[in-house]
């Protein structure tokens, strides 16, 4: 079966035997590389005309990356524009009930929350307790002012600074942030600015701790029925 691009073969021949790379013949003459291939793999190049070619793929490597981490970058873009819509679709249709609340805390606790004789949840995100604290004063009446806080840090950190800013993050006091412990396995290394610590949130009601522990379990195993 005589190729399409047949027609265009003496032209390609005689641009490889002036030393033209494969990629300057594909790009001129529209002929795909794998052709290319076959039909210059007799041709020998002098060692002037590989020095030439050698030159310039060092001469373009550079902007050959530019390029790639421009599309590259791009492609980012697109991927985070296209998940952020597909998160905004999902938002659409959810009604934020009592009930959804809930579920949303319950399975926050099930990755987040001690399971031991105490209501409490963890984390290093500020937004993530807010939510915690939102859905206890939603849908359990909780006095936040009764919310008890610890503070895990790491060793170079101030407790001040961090009592102040996780009580400004969350609108409690900083009398609330009772327990400061520090992690001596960080010792002699820098935390980066931006971390500040995880934030521990107690709450005296064991009766949440059951409900949100029965509700992830019910939940859970009614999804992983759907598919028996």
């Amino acid at each position: 079966m005589i190729s399409q691009w047949y027609e265009l073969k003496p032209a390609a021949l005689l641009l490889r035997r002036k030393g033209k790379s494969l990629g300057f013949i594909e790009k001129n003459l529209g002929i795909p590389r794998s052709t290319l291939s076959g039909w210059c793999k007799n041709i020998q190049l002098s060692n002037e005309q590989r020095v030439t070619l050698l030159n310039n793929q060092l001469v373009s490597l550079p902007k050959a990356r530019l390029a790639a981490a421009k599309w590259h970058r791009e492609q980012k873009v697109l991927r985070i524009s296209i998940a952020k819509q597909e998160a905004e679709n999902v938002m659409k249709n959810i009604d934020i009930t009592d009930d959804i609340l809930d579920l949303s805390l319950a399975m926050l606790y099930l990755g987040e929350g001690t399971k031991s004789k105490l209501t409490s949840i963890a984390n290093s995100d500020p937004m993530v307790l807010r939510f915690v604290l939102s859905v206890l004063k939603q849908n359990y009446k909780v006095n936040l002012n009764t919310i008890k806080c610890g503070l895990h840090l790491r060793m170079d950190q101030d407790s001040t600074e961090c009592k102040k800013y996780w009580a400004n993050e969350l609108g409690l006091a900083v009398k609330q942030f009772a327990y400061i412990s520090f992690d001596k396995r960080s010792a002699g290394r820098v935390t980066y600015d931006r971390y500040k610590g995880v934030c521990v949130l107690y709450c005296g009601s064991i009766a949440i701790q059951r409900k949100l522990i029965y509700l992830y379990n019910l939940f859970c195993d009614k999804v992983s029925q759907m598919g028996t």
